[in-house]
Parts: structure tokens; C-alpha cells; sequence
């Protein structure tokens, strides 16, 4: 039976999330031995650790002390952080171009056309880093600019907390609204969310939030409660598992890290708000998004609305960048997603419930 330790945070729900995919594989492919206590994510390596007779680790590296350590044992190991630059172990986590694109689509989606990033200082977590260049880029293609909270980190800093809370109300004010804001992870949100009620911003309508991680013990706290990427932990647990189920039998890792596809934005209140400039549209676009899954068509949009088909359809293109009918589809097919993602509804149940008639 092999013997592993997974040296994961129980703190926080990124690593819980973990621990559950992982004993979601061992349910179907163990067992293992598992070394495993409840730990901080910055907690230091076990002293058992250096004479211990283990087969494989899974472990969250936050700091060099941690990877020394998970080094010298000399056994097969996958980090799940990411956070240390030339760690060679190989590394797996999500794919952060496509949780930016879904968090920014989402934004999109809402109509908002200024777009902001905050997150942990530049160069304290390269993953973090790579979520704002990615958001950068992002928004340059969509054509639109993007403000971003740039500080640099510095070792050994210390600023108050009210300090930094002002600096970032200031920031946040002289913003173009409405914005649609992106932070690194939902520790960060908080952070954004508090400035705002200090800098008298609303959320959503002035500024709209979303993160990532959906840590629920946080988005559910939040207020508003906050809109954030689900990152499909639970799979990465389970990937991770598996690769090193295949290392300890022989099998060498791949070089290049894996990334997994987030399972979708869970969107609440702090995003609820359509920044669109026309109003007749605007109500347009929350009608379909509050009864696209009522089997609702274009005719019954009309019987909302005081302009001509003609023209609430080129109005709704040139705004939207796509049809009533598209928008229509859309709508529904997210709710499909969304329920096929987090439910156990047999497909056919599934498919009414988002307004399609049948499942092909």
C-alpha cells in the first residue's frame, strides 16, 4: 500500500476543496497510507518529515523551508501552489488564461465597458501576477482599458491597515464608472469591497466585483456577497492524485504544468448590475436573463417593449454584439451548464428546466 503524505492546508477552502478530490480518487483507486494532519498553509514542514520511510507527496509549497524540506526527502512529489519560481517538482493547478476569460466575459456580459484589477502586490505570488497580466491582456484585445492597483512588493513592509484601505478607496474613486473589477482571489475582494463602502462607491451598480476561487465561507460572508470563478478544485485534487499515483509506479512527470479548466463563475450580488447606456435595453437584457428559461422568443420580448421589432433587434446587435435569439440560447445554455456543473439532475430534467424542449 504507498505510503503519502499531503502536506495541504486545512485553513482555507483552496485546500479543503483539494483534500476532497483527493479522497475522491482514493475512493476509486486507493487505498493509500496517508500521513495527514490539520495544518496552516504557511505551517512548517513536520519533523517527521526528515525520517520518514513514505512513497509520495502532494503538498501546497508556499516558502523555501517547506520545499527544502519536501526536496531532501528525495521522493516523487507534486506541489499544488505554484507560488516558488525554479521548483522542480512538477505542478499542477488551474488554468488562470480561462478563469480571467470567464471572469471577464462575465463582466462583459453585463454590459460594463471600464475595467479595473486589484490584487496582492507584483512579485509576491507569480500565479496572482500572472491573473493581472492575463486580465491586462485581456481587456487590450477586447479593445477596452484597463486600471490597474500597481504596487510592488517589498520583504519586511509594513502598512496599516487603514492606510492601505484609503489608498485603495482613493484608487477606486477616481476609477471611470461603472467598472467592472476583477481581484486576484476572494481574500482580495474583501479588501476591495470594504474601500468601497469607505470611498461611498455602490456595488454593483458603480462598481461591479468579481474573484476567484469561490471560497464560500468568504462569499457568502461578503457584502454584498460576492461573485467569484469556481476553479474546480475537486478536480485538480483528483488530477493531482493520479499524477502521482503514475510517478510512484515508475512513471515520469511532465514538464509542463498542468493546468485545469475552472467549472464556471457562481454569480452573486456583487455583480448584479447591467452597465448598459441604454436603458430600453437594458431592461431588454434583464427580462431574457430572469425568463430565457421559460421558453421565452423574440415575440415575447416584444410584448415588453415599445420598439419596433426592427428596431429593438438592431439596437440589441449593435450594443450586445450578437442577436436576441443568441442571447436567448445563451442564457439558457449557461443555466444548463451550471446545472449539469453542480447538480445530479438526469440530463432531460436538465434540459427543461433551461428552456429547450428536448435533450439533442
Amino acid at each position: 500500500m504507498p505510503r503519502v503524505a499531503l502536506l495541504i492546508e486545512t485553513s482555507r477552502e483552496y485546500g479543503r476543496g483539494l483534500l476532497r478530490g483527493i479522497a475522491w480518487y482514493l475512493r476509486r483507486h486507493g487505498p493509500w497510507s496517508v500521513y495527514f494532519h490539520p495544518m496552516g498553509l504557511d505551517d512548517p514542514p513536520p519533523p517527521w518529515l526528515k525520517t520518514w520511510q513514505g512513497d509520495g507527496i502532494l503538498a501546497r509549497i508556499n516558502n523555501d523551508r517547506m520545499a527544502r524540506a519536501v526536496l531532501a526527502s528525495g521522493l516523487p512529489a507534486v506541489d499544488l501552489r505554484g507560488a516558488l519560481t525554479g521548483l522542480e517538482l512538477p505542478h499542477i493547478g488551474p488554468d488562470n488564461r480561462m478563469v480571467v476569460g470567464h471572469a471577464l466575459d462575465h463582466l462583459i456580459d453585463r454590459g460594463f465597458r471600464h475595467f479595473a484589477f486589484y490584487g496582492a502586490p507584483a512579485g509576491q505570488f507569480r500565479f496572482l501576477d500572472l491573473r493581472r497580466a492575463l486580465f491586462q491582456d485581456l481587456v487590450a484585445q477586447s479593445s477596452y482599458k484597463c486600471s490597474i492597483f500597481g504596487e510592488q512588493y517589498k520583504p519586511g513592509r509594513r502598512e496599516s491597515w487603514e492606510r492601505r484601505q484609503q489608498r485603495i478607496a482613493v484608487w477606486l474613486q477616481n476609477l471611470s464608472k461603472p467598472v467592472g473589477l476583477m481581484c486576484s482571489s476572494d481574500e482580495e475582494a474583501l479588501d476591495v469591497l470594504d474601500a468601497c463602502r469607505r470611498a461611498e462607491l455602490a456595488v454593483p451598480d458603480q462598481v461591479a466585483v468579481v474573484s476567484v476561487d469561490n471560497d464560500e465561507y468568504i462569499c457568502l460572508f461578503a457584502r454584498p456577497t460576492l461573485t467569484s470563478v469556481d476553479v474546480n478544485l475537486e478536480e485538480i485534487g483528483c488530477q493531482a492524485a493520479a499524477l502521482l499515483d503514475r510517478m510512484m509506479a515508475g512513471e515520469k512527470p511532465p514538464e509542463a504544468a498542468v493546468r485545469v479548466p475552472p467549472r464556471s463563475v457562481v454569480a452573486r450580488r456583487s455583480t448584479e448590475a447591467w452597465a448598459l447606456p441604454d436603458e430600453q435595453i437594458g431592461a431588454v437584457v434583464r427580462y431574457i436573463r430572469d425568463h430565457a428559461c421559460e421558453g421565452i422568443d423574440v415575440d415575447s420580448l416584444l410584448e415588453h417593449c415599445t420598439l419596433s421589432r426592427r428596431t429593438l433587434e438592431r439596437r440589441f446587435k449593435e450594443l450586445m454584439g450578437r442577436t436576441l435569439n443568441a442571447e436567448i440560447l445563451r442564457v439558457r445554455l449557461e443555466s444548463a451548464r451550471r446545472a449539469l456543473a453542480r447538480t445530479q439532475l438526469p440530463v432531460t430534467k436538465v434540459a427543461v428546466n433551461s428552456g429547450f424542449h428536448s435533450i439533442s
